[in-house]
C-alpha cells in the first residue's frame, strides 16, 4: 500500500510559501519491512520509564505510543551552507527545531540523516545542552545557531537543536522535529523559527495553516504567512486561546447521539499537529470505548467490522461550534483488516480535564494558527 506522495515546493510571489507534506507508513510497517519488529519489541517490551514533563510525573509504555503512530505528516527542510536536506515533522505541540548529529552513536541516529556541522560554512555551535521528552520518545543535544530554509523562507542564525542521543525512536521515518509552539515551551530556550520568520517581516502574516488529507492521493500541506481558501468550506470559525503562549483553546464538551459523553463543564483541548490520535482522561477515554462498542486487545481498542456503518459521529462543540468528527475518521484499520478506535488515553496528568486533538479531527478541519492574534482558526477540510 503505497502512502508516499511527493510534491514539489511551491512558493508564492507575497510572501505565502506552502510545503507539501508527506504521509508517511505506520511505525509497525516500518519496522516490519526492515526486518527490526521482533527484536524491537523483544527488547522494548518490558522497558517502562518514568519521564518528566514540565512540572509533572507520567509513565510511559514504550510500545503503545510508538506502535500506534497511525500516520505522521512530514516535509522537507534544509539546514546549513551548503544545504543540507532533512525530512521534519511539523509539530504545533513543541518548541524546538533539532535533528541528529553525527556525534550521536545510537542506532536511532545511524538510521537518519545526520547534520555535519564541518561542512556548513554557517554553523555557529553553543555550550548549552538540553533534553526533551515525547510521547513516543525522548532526546538529548545541545544548542547550534545557523541558516534554516524553509520553502522559500530564509532564518538566519536560527538556533537549533543537534541531537547527541535519542531514546525510543529506532525505525521513525522522519530525521527531526520542527516545533511549531510558542517561545514559553521551548526547553532549549531558543526562539522558534515561525517567531523569526514573523518578527522581521518575511511573512505576509504571523500564521500558518495546515491542510491533512484525508486520501492517499492528495498531498498535504503547511502553509506560512496565509492561507489557500481553495482547502477548506465556507468560514473559518475563530477560537481564542485559553492563554498566549500555548495552542490550546476552551471545549465546551463532547458528545454522541445528543449526549455529552465527555467535557460536561467544559475542559481544555490542544490543537496538536504532531500527534495523530485523539487523547483524552483515562476515565473518559474509558467510558467512550464502552460507548462505542470497543474491546481492548494489546494496546488497541478493536470494534466490530460491521460496527463501523451504524456507529454516529462524535461532536467535539469548541467555542459554541459543532465539530463532527464521523465513525470512519476515528476508525482506522490495521494492517490485518481490523477495525480499532482512534481515543488513547492521555498519561499525562493534569488538574483539569484536557484532550488532545491530533490528525484524527485535523483532518477533517483545515486548522489556521494566528500568532498575531493568538486564536486558531477551523473549517471544513474539502
Amino acid at each position: 500500500m503505497k502512502w508516499l506522495v511527493l510534491l514539489s515546493l511551491v512558493a508564492f510571489s507575497d510572501c505565502r510559501v506552502i510545503i507539501p507534506l508527506t504521509k508517511v507508513k505506520t511505525m509497525r510497517k516500518t519496522l516490519s519491512e526492515k526486518n527490526m519488529l521482533n527484536n524491537f519489541l523483544k527488547e522494548q517490551a518490558y522497558r517502562v520509564s518514568q519521564i518528566s514533563s514540565r512540572g509533572s510525573n507520567r509513565t510511559i509504555h514504550p510500545l503503545r505510543n510508538i506502535m500506534d503512530l497511525s500516520m505522521l505528516y512530514e516535509g522537507n527542510i534544509t539546514i546549513g551552507t551548503p544545504l543540507q536536506e532533512f525530512q521534519f515533522v511539523f509539530d504545533t505541540g513543541s518548541s524546538d527545531l533539532w535533528v541528529p548529529s553525527i556525534f550521536c552513536p545510537c542506532s536511532a541516529c545511524s538510521t537518519h540523516v545526520r547534520f555535519r556541522h564541518l561542512e556548513s560554512s554557517t554553523f555557529w555551535p553553543t555550550q548549552k545542552t538540553f533534553s526533551i521528552t515525547y510521547g513516543s520518545g525522548n532526546m538529548k543535544g545541545f544548542l547550534a545557531y545557523d541558516t534554516v530554509r524553509t520553502g522559500d523562507l530564509v532564518s538566519t542564525d536560527q538556533p537549533f537543536a543537534l541531537s547527541v542521543a535519542e531514546y525510543r525512536f529506532e525505525g521513525i521515518p522522519f530525521d527531526g522535529i520542527l516545533g511549531l509552539n510558542y517561545p514559553r515551551l521551548s526547553f532549549s530556550g531558543a526562539i522558534p523559527i515561525f517567531n523569526n520568520l514573523k518578527n522581521p517581516g518575511a511573512i505576509s502574516e504571523p500564521v500558518f495553516a495546515f491542510y491533512l488529507s484525508k486520501c492517499r492521493v492528495k498531498g498535504s500541506e503547511v502553509m506560512f504567512g496565509g492561507v489557500d481558501k481553495s482547502y477548506y468550506q465556507g468560514v473559518l470559525d475563530w477560537v481564542p486561546l485559553i492563554e498566549m503562549g500555548d495552542w490550546s483553546v476552551h471545549m465546551d464538551s463532547i458528545s454522541m447521539k445528543r449526549k455529552v459523553i465527555a467535557c460536561p463543564d467544559g475542559c481544555k483541548a490542544l490543537v496538536d499537529t504532531g500527534i495523530s490520535l485523539i487523547l483524552g482522561p483515562r476515565r473518559l477515554f474509558n467510558n467512550i470505548q464502552k460507548l462505542i462498542g470497543a474491546m481492548p486487545q494489546s494496546s488497541k481498542q478493536y470494534i466490530s467490522c460491521f460496527a463501523i456503518n451504524i456507529l454516529p459521529s462524535i461532536i467535539f462543540t469548541i467555542n459554541g461550534i459543532n465539530y463532527p468528527v464521523p465513525a470512519q475518521a476515528y476508525i482506522l484499520k490495521d494492517s490485518r483488516g481490523h477495525l480499532y478506535t482512534t481515543f488513547k488515553e492521555n498519561t499525562v496528568r493534569t488538574s483539569t480535564e484536557t484532550w488532545i486533538l491530533g490528525h484524527v479531527f485535523l483532518r477533517q478541519y483545515f486548522s489556521v494558527f494566528d500568532g498575531g492574534n493568538d486564536r486558531i482558526g477551523l473549517a471544513r477540510a474539502v
